[in-house]
């Protein structure tokens, strides 16, 4: 029993510094980072190309995927071209979304891209990570005729 209780000690340890707020806040991306993803998806389309830089985009283990961060990119029409978070959004067209607070997020996030290039949008979405809707704000950008943006749930 007692070579049993330093296992259980030090598991109980680990719990306790993984369930501390800078842990939760390390599991969640910040607005630094989402900018960086937002800029290095944006290289990566004009170095690549739009189909292999979707590709990428799309893999949920790729390097466009970082805990709740990853890659979106719509038309603008509105419709979904690329989502790392949900490759079932593709092809669908949500320019006439909005989110639980009746906010048409997707049109202001491309009107914002075209008139200033760049820019943040509040709303709430899904979180893929927790599965509940929260509070997020999405960094987009527009790449040439396309909207490439990330968010970070607040």
């Amino acid at each position: 029993m007692k070579n049993l209780a330093h296992p259980l000690v030090a598991a109980l340890l680990v719990c306790l510094v993984h369930s501390t707020p800078a842990a939760a806040a390390e599991a969640k991306g910040t607005p630094e980072q989402a900018v960086a993803l937002v800029k290095k998806a944006a290289a990566y389309v004009k170095a690549n190309g739009k189909e292999k830089a979707f590709a990428a985009f799309d893999d949920p283990k790729g390097e466009f995927v970082d805990r709740d961060l990853y890659i979106f990119v719509y038309s603008q029409a509105g419709q979904i071209l690329s989502h790392g978070a949900n490759k079932r959004m593709i092809g669908k067209n949500l320019m006439d979304i909005k989110d639980e607070d009746g906010k048409p997020f997707v049109k202001e996030q491309i009107a914002l891209a075209n008139a200033k290039g760049s820019g943040w949008v509040d709303l709430k979405w899904v979180n893929p990570v927790t599965k509940a809707i929260e509070p997020k704000a999405s960094y987009v950008e527009k790449v040439d005729d396309i909207i490439v943006g990330s968010g970070v749930y607040k």
